[in-house]
């Protein structure tokens, strides 16, 4: 493991607490007094994206002062989330401790933060002291226990190399006398590709941090083998060269491809460079080198896709496909990698959108339509979140919503109008209570209820559970109405025919049918299911597998109404939580997990459109259903009550919303709302073992190239000291196989040439499907 990831931990670990008797901390508190820790700051936000940085007022990089840091962990500032379920971090740099706690004497740009202490908790020894660089290389008390002088020149030579110093792994430096020497040291790798790349990144800090001694040799070699000397080229032609690819540099070129995170100033040093005139016949490969022409063609991009909102949907469709064919390849860049080609990444997903919804929805019987969305439609929706997932900036969400809302809209409209059209004369297939049958009790099974699983989230789901080698039924189920939890969520319930609907409810919710007691809140139906035989289950608790259980997870429908649209951009976190939670069940000795839903939902970035109705003739109004007085009239349409039809509930029309400029809701009459997906997950009877057989392995250098006998781009390759653990890769970065068969990966330190190690494929999950020891640099054996 690298000191940066024990350096994560340890930095996290702050925020432990005891949730029987304390609350979560609001943050975690990181003094830096004399700033040691400042020059890693887009390293430790790299590896710790939940934290923020008191500063000059700069939001791009996640900094600003006392006030906006605040708002940050307020949840109040746009641009700003954090990762679900984690405690942000204030890094602190200038200020101690000691500034905080005397609060009276705290000055005032620091007040705004002083309570934090109080609400959140502080990184410190255990002496209480700051962590400084030296005290946590040093220390075995939440430190990393090695070996350390302490004296001047080697702490000074520490914080110039404290980049290099995060990257280097613990295992590594157990045992060591850690001295100036040592320090200075990684200053000059021996690896001239990584240093011209870290010169061209950092420009003449590079040359000021590794001293004289250390730039005149890295100087000299560059000459002899590049063709460039540094100290008298300059930082910019150093990046012309780079961009140029011409001899030795293309491989500086690949190996920038390799890992351009590592690099995150070199596409900025690219752009202050003249780029060459290119005709109309210049390869994509010769462009594609300079961001300034990645960037001129996502602005045209952009511009095209906001042209979009004033269109036909079918030209629309039209206009898509054709960007499509001129961008598509752009994918491919290593700008692409770096985030800097999000509407390029988009534009896969928004041709999807594109081909899929030339087919209407809006014609044939119910059968026809439940048919032709499982079958298809339900990628309509799923390309929509896609295409919002890959948006990093308010101008590119702009470009891709007005896409959206030119393409989607009016089918999802068309769609959801002729679904309500057939309810009305031929009735809704999700039937009522009367008429589910008896739910029947099987032993070792657990049903696990997720709230606002749409259809197309469970298509994602069950393919993720798949390819973990699980057995995966699907079946297509129709929500209760009004598609709201209030509703929908019993009648999945193994106990529904134990409930019922009261003629004066208002909210939506049922009762128990013996007592009358209101299933909102949720107690009255657990207590039902344990009278049933249920264990109900808490998140964490798999429970006695011979019997039957209860259990519930997923914020799904939570986060699309905290967040709108941008649920996009959380679901593959909160699937992924699903997919664990139901490996866990069946690890635990369940045969069968029944994963059920209550209710989809509508998304569209810009709003939904509204639908009048007068808040004097309802009596509660949600955002696509509403209780209407007695006697009131109306022109919106009224469907019956799930759990007793004599009672009726208006739904909007078509997508409309009674609530203006929602983005996100439920409650209506739509395939999206309505058609879900349950899912009945078992341990694989014939599960099928991944094919890998290596056909070859090919050393260039420290370049290794694998080829698959059999192609399969769901794996990806490693070389690991330690074949088990991830932290112990010598590679720059693990790549993915082609399409082709092969994958290339780079070690990094040219000391472990001739050393043994093990060349390692995982699957999607993590897991080592394939590994063989090796020699680095030689053969494979």
């Amino acid at each position: 493991m690298k000191v940066i990831n024990r350096l994560q931990n340890a930095v996290r670990g702050a925020a432990a607490y005891n949730p029987e008797v304390q609350v979560k901390p609001a943050c975690i508190l990181w003094p830096d007094p004399d700033r040691q820790w400042e020059a890693v700051v887009p390293q430790l936000q790299d590896a710790l994206p939940e934290m923020v940085v008191l500063g000059d007022y700069a939001p791009d990089r996640r900094t600003g002062p006392a006030i906006w840091l605040r708002c940050a962990i307020a949840g109040t500032l746009d641009g700003i989330d954090f990762p679900v379920g984690s405690v942000p971090i204030l890094y602190l740099p200038g200020v101690a401790r000691t500034d905080l706690r005397a609060v009276n004497e705290c000055p005032d740009a620091l007040k705004p933060l002083a309570e934090l202490q109080y609400r959140g908790t502080i990184w410190s020894q255990v002496s209480a002291k700051d962590w400084t660089v030296l005290a946590f290389l040093k220390s075995a008390q939440g430190g990393l226990g090695l070996e350390v002088t302490a004296d001047g020149d080697t702490r000074a030579a520490m914080i110039t190399a404290l980049n290099e110093v995060l990257e280097q792994d613990v295992s590594a430096l157990e045992g060591k006398r850690l001295d100036r020497d040592f320090f200075n040291g990684l200053l000059t790798s021996g690896d001239l590709t990584r240093d011209v790349l870290t010169w061209i990144d950092q420009g003449d800090a590079y040359a000021e941090r590794i001293g004289s001694a250390a730039w005149g040799a890295f100087s000299d070699i560059c000459v002899s083998q590049l063709g460039l000397d540094p100290r008298t080229a300059g930082v910019l032609t150093g990046a012309e060269k780079l961009a140029g690819r011409e001899g030795q540099w293309g491989a500086v070129w690949e190996r920038f491809c390799e890992a351009p995170q590592r690099y995150p100033n070199i596409p900025d040093t690219l752009r202050k460079c003249q780029m060459p005139s290119f005709d109309l016949l210049s390869d994509i490969s010769t462009k594609g080198s300079w961001p300034q022409w990645n960037d001129a063609e996502e602005e045209a991009l952009r511009q095209k896709l906001l042209e979009l909102e004033t269109v036909t949907d079918a030209d629309a469709r039209s206009t898509v496909l054709e960007l499509e064919a001129v961008h598509a390849d752009r994918r491919a860049l290593v700008w692409a990698e770096m985030g800097q080609a999000p509407l390029a990444k988009a534009l896969r997903h928004l041709g999807d959108l594109a081909e899929i919804t030339k087919q209407s929805l809006a014609g044939g019987t119910l059968d026809d339509l439940q048919g032709a969305y499982t079958e298809n439609g339900w990628k309509a929706d799923d390309a929509v979140l896609s295409a919002l997932q890959e948006t990093n900036t308010d101008a590119s969400a702009a470009s891709v919503i007005a896409a959206l809302r030119s393409i989607y809209l009016p089918w999802a409209e068309a769609s959801a109008r002729h679904v309500q059209t057939l309810v009305e004369s031929e009735g809704y297939p999700g039937g009522t209570v009367a008429s589910k049958p008896k739910a029947s009790k099987t032993n070792s099974e657990c049903i696990l209820f997720v709230d606002g699983l749409r259809f197309d989230l469970g298509k994602r789901l069950s393919a993720l559970l798949e390819y973990a080698g699980l057995e995966v039924i699907e079946t297509p189920a129709w929500s209760a109405l009004p598609s709201v939890t209030s509703t929908a969520k019993p009648a999945v319930s193994p106990v529904l025919h134990e409930i019922e609907g009261r003629d004066q409810s208002e909210e939506f919710d049922p009762s128990v049918a013996a007592s009358g007691q209101s299933l909102r809140g949720g107690h009255h139906l657990k207590k039902l299911m344990v009278n049933a035989g249920y264990q109900v289950l808490p998140r964490n608790e798999v429970g006695d597998p011979a019997g039957m259980a209860w259990t519930e997870l997923g914020d799904i429908d939570h986060e699309g109404h905290q967040r709108g649209w941008k649920l996009a951009r959380y679901l593959d976190v909160l699937i992924a939580e699903i997919r664990n939670r139901v490996a866990q069940l069946i690890e635990a000795g369940w045969k069968s997990v029944r994963i059920v839903t209550d209710h989809g939902w509508l998304l569209m970035p810009g709003g939904l459109p509204k639908t009048e109705l007068p808040s004097a003739l309802s009596v509660n109004k949600w955002g696509r259903c509403a209780a209407i007085k007695p006697g009131a009239k109306i022109d919106t349409p009224l469907f019956p009550w799930f759990w007793n039809p004599s009672h009726h509930f208006a739904l909007a029309n078509g997508i409309g919303c009674f609530r203006l400029g929602q983005e996100y809701t439920h409650g209506g009459l739509s395939l999206q709302e309505c058609l879900t997906l349950h899912l009945q997950v078992k341990p694989s009877s014939n599960a099928k073992e991944t094919n890998v057989e290596i056909s070859d392995v090919v050393w260039k250098g420290l370049r290794c190239t694998v080829v698959l006998a059999v192609p399969n781009e769901t794996l990806t390759l490693d070389i690991r000291q330690r074949p088990a653990d991830p932290g112990s890769t010598v590679v720059v970065k693990p790549k993915p196989f082609a399409a082709s068969g092969s994958a290339s990966v780079v070690v990094e330190n040219e000391d472990l040439e001739g050393a043994k190690a093990t060349l390692v494929i995982v699957d999607g999950l993590g897991a080592t499907v394939g590994q063989v020891t090796i020699d680095i640099g030689g053969e494979g054996k």
